[in-house]
Formats: C-alpha cells, structure tokens, sequence
C-alpha cells in the first residue's frame, strides 16, 4: 500500500477517527518491528530482542519480534494485542515524525492518510475534540513519537559500542514444530555473552556511565522469550 504522508493540522483533519483494535488488516500483521534501546526493559517483558544489519548503510537495527516468518504476528487474537506492552513503533500507527530522524529541526506530527486504520465509519477514537483541541489519544501518542524519535536518536552511539568491542554475532534459529514443520529465523544478530563476559572492569565502566549496559542485559533476557513464540506458533497450529 502506498503512504499518504500530512503533517497534522486541526484544520484539516478535525473529523479524523483511529480504529484502535488490533488486525491483520490495519497494518498488525507483521513479525517485527524496530525498537530502541531505551524502551528494551518494556519490550523485553513479551518478545525476543534481534539486531539486524542494514548492508547499504553498514548500521544495525533493534527488532521486537512478533513471529517467524513475514506477515506473522503471534500476538493477534481476536482483534487484540496478546502482550501487556505494544512497541512504540507499532503503537503510534497510523502517526508518525516529519524529517529524517538525524534531522535536529523541529519536529512536527504527520499522518499517514492511507493507513486501514483511518476510520471511515464515523467510529473510532478522535484526534481533536469539538473546540478542535488534541484529545488524551493524541496527547498520548505525541509522547509516543518523542519518546521514539528521542531513542532513535540516541541509538547509534549504543550501536557503536557494540560494534567498538564487538559484542554481536550472527544468530540462526530453526524450530520444529508441533505439526513436523520447520519455521527458521535467519540474518539476525545477538549479544555475544561470552564475549561480553571477558570485557575488562574499565570497558565495562564505560559501558555503564554511557548507560548501555542496562539494555544489553536486556536485550539478552529477551530471549527467554522465543521459546514462548514457538509455544504461541503451536497454540496457533492446534486451533488450525
């Protein structure tokens, strides 16, 4: 589907509703989404935490992971999120920030006009109320998008000193299923435990002055819960 990108305005989308449930259809179905590190103690309490490198620009990524293959949100059930924390990045749509997220100009909230859940029925949650003032909903999901473009922000000195002591390696996962059939994870990253076990007092220091330390470990944690997708992936298969 193609974006429509605005910048949002009172004047223009005054009537503008959100259908807020959680669907396939209005742009749930996905089996991850970025993340960054300052919401990775949130995000590790549901999903497992993966890097990925983006070649082109020779940067990782963080991802909350949702599923094993493209398309597939384990968390979906019945028109609700199964998990006691969304990520920012899932939470916020159909909004989003104006400007490239290095951009230091002020930022503005936009709307993607061609989102599903523009709400066409008249339902839904308002963006403005009557006398054309942001509603609580509004209010909400603007902190969201400063809360996301901040850690966005602050993300690429986190990387590179993952990157400066080398702290993450290559991870591939296959699991076999209930049913016999094989669901793989491939061209990811994870934290290198041992490796980051054999840093020295001082790296470690800089690590935690620098405030890295603390979404490492929970980054790591998060892997408790793959096992818990795979149990998810059966429930799915049993109910056909």
């Amino acid at each position: 589907m193609t974006s429509q990108h605005a910048i949002l305005t009172v004047e223009a989308h005054r009537d503008l509703r959100i259908n807020s449930a959680r669907d396939g259809a209005l742009g749930d179905g996905q089996m991850c989404c970025i993340t960054v590190p300052t919401e990775f103690r949130a995000v590790q309490s549901a999903y497992p935490i993966l890097f990925r490198l983006n070649d082109a620009r020779d940067r990782y990524t963080a991802l909350a992971m949702f599923g094993f293959e493209n398309g597939e949100n384990l968390f979906l059930d019945a028109g609700t999120w199964d998990a006691g924390y969304r990520p920012l990045a899932m939470d916020v749509q159909p909004f989003l920030i104006g400007g490239g997220p290095d951009d230091d100009a002020a930022k503005q909230v936009h709307i993607d006009l061609a989102s599903p859940r523009i709400a066409a029925d008249g339902t839904g949650d308002r963006i403005f109320d009557e006398t054309g003032q942001p509603t609580p909903y509004l209010e909400r999901v603007a902190e969201q998008l400063g809360a996301l473009d901040e850690g966005y922000r602050a993300s690429a000195d986190f990387f590179e000193a993952l990157q400066r002591y080398d702290l993450l390696e290559p991870f591939t996962l296959e699991v076999t299923l209930d049913d016999g059939s094989t669901n793989r994870l491939v061209g990811f990253h994870i934290i290198n435990e041992d490796r980051l076990a054999s840093l020295d007092g001082a790296a470690f220091a800089e690590l935690n002055a620098d405030q890295h330390l603390l979404p490492i470990y929970m980054a790591i944690a998060s892997l408790a819960h793959i096992g818990d997708l795979v149990a998810r992936r059966n429930r799915q298969l049993a109910r056909g």
